[in-house]
Order: structure tokens, then C-alpha cells, then sequence
């Protein structure tokens, strides 16, 4: 829920009504004051969505400048014409220090060593939440991996202000050791990376175009981390079945040792609990804001024996019951439908 009161905070400055937006994302304000309250990423998206039309800037009102629709746009199309990633990241770094107001983006060399780093050398001044800045590396790191055609590895990200209360979340956001209390923002990799040739083109650009910022915000890291091949496979077996597998037989499947496939994950700061509790979190989450599904069928279907366990896990969760969750969608949706 941090990251969806951040995304509504520079509409708030403007003086722009938030229910609307939260309407389109089918978020429920209820929702707005409970900490552990969670959306999906589909709400997120439609919020997200939503933000930008209302606000006509790629910032979100969340820098002293706005950053006009079509700028993220020009500087990608600046970079494909690079011979290699480096080139194509400090075009586009140099590319947005033309603008003043926005953030001072660089890409940081180790100074002959192995590591390199894209950093965010100056914050927003507006950005009191860090969404944007923590959205710009994560953009960042996925269009470079979009760029070359595969999921560069982040070794590490550190981020220059105390760890928030949502601070177990950033492990998974960014798939690497992350650090707070750090003299700058930013996110770590091996610089031989920065050799790789581009191998997209101009008409794979608009098309990827045509779904950013959402898609790179959303999607997953192309199903190279072993946490996401995990979460894949237990939400494939949760569509076919309520019993999602062991350790033992999600390793099987992933031809390796439950030994081996605890200590990646552990390497990932995730664990193979953490990722069938997000998988079945996910699904029930989804399961009452889409459909009509009655909550003693939806708790069948993800598994759970009881109604009453499926009430805890979902309150442990979110900081709600699956009923007032949902009641909450309906009534938005209902005057959604009213309004239109």
C-alpha cells in the first residue's frame, strides 16, 4: 500500500480527486489506510495508467519539472542507434540531464574493476516516497536487459535513506542484497555488460513502447531468476491443482537439489515459504477484485482446508478479510459503472 499512496502523491499536489484513479486501478480507498493492505499488479497498472493521463507527466508529479509524454520515448529511439549497452546508457543518462528538475541519472564505472553501477546522483526533490527514484532503477535495469536480449544480474542495490517499514519488500522487487543507509541510490553489475551489443530495432522498440512504462514496472525478470522460475512453476500448479508441490518436487522439476534450490533462493533473499505464501496471496487477491467466485470456493481452490485458515492468511496478508477485500471492489466497481 506505500507504493500506491506514492504513485497518487503527486496527483494530490495538483489538487487532483484520487477516488477516480483509484477507481480505474478497482482499488478500494478503504484500502488506503491499512499498511498491510496489497493490489495486484494489474490493479497497480491501471492506477499507474490512470496517474499519468490525469497528470500528462512521465514523473507523475513527483519531480519540480514535469517530464513531457514522448520524452521516454525520444531517448530510447536516442540509444538504439549505440554500438553496445554503455554507449546506449550514458546517451541516455546525457540525454535527461538536458532537462532541468528531474533526476541526475548516471552510469558509474568501478574505476578499472569488474563492477559497474547506475546511479541516481540527486533525488527528485519532490519524491518524498522514493517511488520515483526507485522506479527509475528498476526501468532502468530492465530496459538495459530489454536492450540486449537478456536479464542482466543485479550483484547489489543500495538506497541512501533508512530502511522503511516495507523494507522485506525490496528483495524481491530487485532480486539482489540491498542496503540502506547508503551515500547514494543506486544498482550494482558486472561491467562487461556494458559490451553487449544491441540487438533490437526500431519496430520491436514501438511495440515495446506501446506497453511502457507498465511492462517494464510489471514484468517479471524475464524467468532467469530462480525465484521467478519458482513462482512460475507454483502458480502453473496452482492453476491446475489447490495442492501446490513440495521443495522437494519443485527442485525435481527444476533439475536440481532442494539443497541447492534453498541456498539460490537464500542467495535471491527469498525463500521457497515466502514464494507459495506470494503465490497464494496473489491468486486471492485476484480471485475476489476479478470474479465473483464465492470466498468457501476461492479458499478451496488455493488450497486451504478451512475457511477460517484462509480468513487468517488473508488478514496476515493484507490487514483485511477476504469479505470486506471484497465488498470494497464491488462498491468501486459499482459506481464505476454509474459515473460511466
Amino acid at each position: 500500500m506505500h507504493h500506491v499512496r506514492a504513485v497518487l502523491r503527486g496527483a494530490e499536489r495538483r489538487g487532483i480527486d484520487t477516488v477516480p484513479l483509484l477507481q480505474a486501478g478497482n482499488i478500494p480507498p478503504l484500502l488506503l489506510g491499512d499498511d498491510r493492505a496489497r493490489v495486484t499488479a494489474a490493479q497497480f497498472a491501471g492506477l499507474f495508467r490512470a496517474v499519468y493521463r490525469a497528470t500528462r507527466d512521465e514523473f507523475l508529479g513527483l519531480a519540480s519539472a514535469p517530464s513531457r509524454p514522448g520524452t521516454f520515448a525520444m531517448m530510447c529511439y536516442a540509444a538504439l542507434g549505440c554500438r553496445d549497452l554503455g554507449a546506449a546508457v550514458e546517451r541516455g543518462t546525457a540525454f535527461y540531464r538536458l532537462f532541468p528538475g528531474g533526476p541526475d541519472l548516471a552510469l558509474e564505472h568501478g574505476g578499472g574493476g569488474p563492477g559497474a553501477a547506475f546511479s541516481i546522483r540527486s533525488a527528485p526533490d519532490r519524491d518524498e516516497d522514493r517511488f520515483l527514484s526507485e522506479c527509475l532503477l528498476i526501468i532502468w535495469h530492465r530496459l538495459c536487459s530489454w536492450l540486449i536480449g537478456r536479464r542482466i544480474p543485479l550483484r547489489w542495490a543500495e538506497f541512501h535513506y533508512p530502511p522503511p517499514p516495507h523494507k522485506d519488500e525490496y528483495g524481491t522487487l530487485f532480486g539482489c542484497p540491498v542496503r540502506f543507509g547508503a551515500g547514494r541510490t543506486a544498482a550494482g553489475f558486472d561491467a562487461h555488460w556494458l559490451a553487449a551489443p544491441l540487438v533490437r530495432d526500431e519496430a520491436e522498440l514501438r511495440v515495446m513502447l506501446g506497453r511502457a512504462p507498465f511492462e517494464l514496472l510489471s514484468r517479471r525478470e524475464y524467468g532467469t531468476t530462480v525465484a521467478e522460475q519458482v513462482r512460475h512453476t507454483l502458480a502453473q500448479s496452482l492453476r491446475a491443482s489447490p495442492r501446490l508441490p513440495s521443495l522437494g518436487e519443485t527442485a525435481a522439476r527444476l533439475a536440481v537439489s532442494p539443497a541447492t534450490l534453498r541456498r539460490r533462493l537464500q542467495r535471491e533473499s527469498t525463500s521457497f515459504q515466502q514464494l507459495k505464501d506470494a503465490v497464494r496471496r496473489d491468486a486471492a487477491i485476484a480471485g475476489l477484485t476479478e470474479g465473483r467466485e464465492p470466498i468457501a470456493e476461492l479458499a478451496a481452490r488455493l488450497g486451504f482446508s478451512e475457511d477460517t485458515s484462509f480468513h487468517r492468511a488473508f488478514r496476515r496478508w493484507t490487514g483485511t478479510t477476504p469479505a470486506a477485500y471484497r465488498v470494497g471492489a464491488v462498491v468501486d466497481s459499482a459506481v464505476d459503472s454509474v459515473v460511466e
